[in-house]
């Protein structure tokens, strides 16, 4: 069944599906629920499932660009309303990649009964010196366009180059989307991973290269009862590179 929570100036979609105790399933930038429908079917033998559409993506409408750049905690405010609207109590929370770190901080304040992280975000990357370079580069070329073309042509030229050299999440977003990604990837959550107490599973490809098998092993450490399953040979979408691996995983942690 498709319903919709209206909240915060935003129309989220999401579906629910099956009996029993509560599971909200969070998918990743750039994805849908429909990305995740594996691991809604996992659980669906024993669960009733709750899987978002985050706002700017699927059939959710965008954080209204006269608001404030939304960030992790207002994607977590809409979580938060969604199980107060459907009377969710201490539900499973499964995210992936950018809905990991709304699981994350949802689990840090309020009560879950477990928590399940696949390729998740969180932990902000060490950035190397050749990052710093490109980001003062990039300032100094924002300025000298703004001079040579003002300020509508040079920004115009500013978004061309933050395409062309961006991540293709970056370049495939919408202008209210790119600024909500600039700053959702730069948040580092690992001061909340110490207060989450539920009993945590951390679900990883060896081979991802979006968010590394260190994030893993740092939120393992972090977190008080955390264990880390990694796969060989898969990525960052784990849970579709090794589907019959990740579901005997899952199926076993939450059942």
């Amino acid at each position: 069944m498709e319903k919709k929570l209206q909240h915060n100036g935003v129309e989220m979609l999401y579906t629910v599906e099956g009996e029993g105790t509560p599971v909200v399933v969070m998918h990743g930038w750039g994805c849908t629920h429909e990305t995740v429908k594996t691991i809604t079917d996992i659980c669906l033998k024993k669960h009733q499932v709750y899987s978002v559409d985050f706002p700017g993506f699927g059939a959710s409408t965008e954080p209204s660009e006269s608001d404030k750049v939304w960030g992790v905690e207002e994607y977590t405010q809409m979580i938060e309303k969604l199980a107060e609207a459907e009377g969710i109590d201490n539900p499973i929370l499964i995210g992936h990649s950018f809905g990991g770190r709304v699981a994350i901080v949802y689990a840090s304040r309020n009560k879950v009964a477990k928590v399940v992280l696949v390729d998740a975000a969180g932990v902000k990357p060490r950035r190397k010196l050749k990052y710093y370079f490109k980001v003062y580069t990039f300032k100094l070329a924002k300025q000298w366009y703004k001079m040579v073309y003002g300020k509508d042509g040079g920004q115009r030229r500013i978004e061309k180059l933050r395409s062309k050299r961006g991540s293709s999440d970056y370049a495939n977003s919408t202008p209210t989307m790119k600024a909500v990604l600039s700053k959702v990837v730069n948040e580092d959550l690992c001061h909340l991973m110490p207060k989450i107490q539920a009993p945590t599973l951390l679900i990883w490809g060896k081979d991802d290269t979006a968010t590394p098998l260190s994030d893993a092993k740092k939120m393992e450490k972090l977190i008080p009862d955390a264990g880390l399953v990694a796969f060989e040979g898969c990525g960052h979408y784990s849970f579709l590179d090794n589907r019959y691996g990740f579901a005997a995983v899952l199926d076993n942690f939450i059942n």
